[in-house]
């Protein structure tokens, strides 16, 4: 009689395990759907890249000292830029580092086009921002506070 019982008790907990087991390799091996985004998804992706990026360089453009001017030549490098870096991207090279030359080559032209027209704070900036440092929050935030102060003198 014992013996019957423990036979059962361990088939019962070897079929237990087993069954974890089986489960574990079935999450892992569950298919992903490869659907390819639609044509219509494609140009919702591209035009909200688009906002994206003018709504950035607009907040960009706010933290300078040029005048209207300026910033609309600047804007259009920008963009410019942009388009060239994504082009550049599409590329294929034969090694990295020839991808990075190409890319300061890139930035090289946009410096020296820029460095004639806007002042030396501002083309650090503008240098600071393509490295990666311009912080679109803390312009947000000086942006808001210059309204607000604009606002009072306004009221007063």
């Amino acid at each position: 009689m014992k013996k019957i019982v423990l036979i059962i008790f361990a088939l019962f907990l070897a079929l237990n395990i087993f069954g974890q087991n089986q489960r574990q390799r079935n999450t892992h091996n569950i298919p992903q759907s490869n659907s390819e985004p639609t044509e219509q998804q494609i140009a919702k992706q591209k035009r909200e890249m688009e906002e994206r990026i003018d709504e950035y360089l607009t907040n960009f453009l706010s933290t300078l000292e040029a005048d209207e001017f300026q910033k609309h030549i600047m804007k259009q490098n920008l963009n410019s830029f942009y388009d060239a870096r994504i082009e550049l991207s599409k590329t294929n090279f034969e090694h990295r580092l020839d991808r990075k030359a190409a890319d300061k080559k890139l930035e090289e032209e946009l410096f020296a086009e820029l460095e004639e027209l806007i002042s030396e704070s501002d083309m650090t900036k503008l240098k600071d921002m393509l490295k990666g440092v311009f912080d679109e929050k803390e312009a947000l935030k000086e942006k808001k506070k210059k309204k607000k102060k604009k606002s009072k003198k306004d009221k007063s």
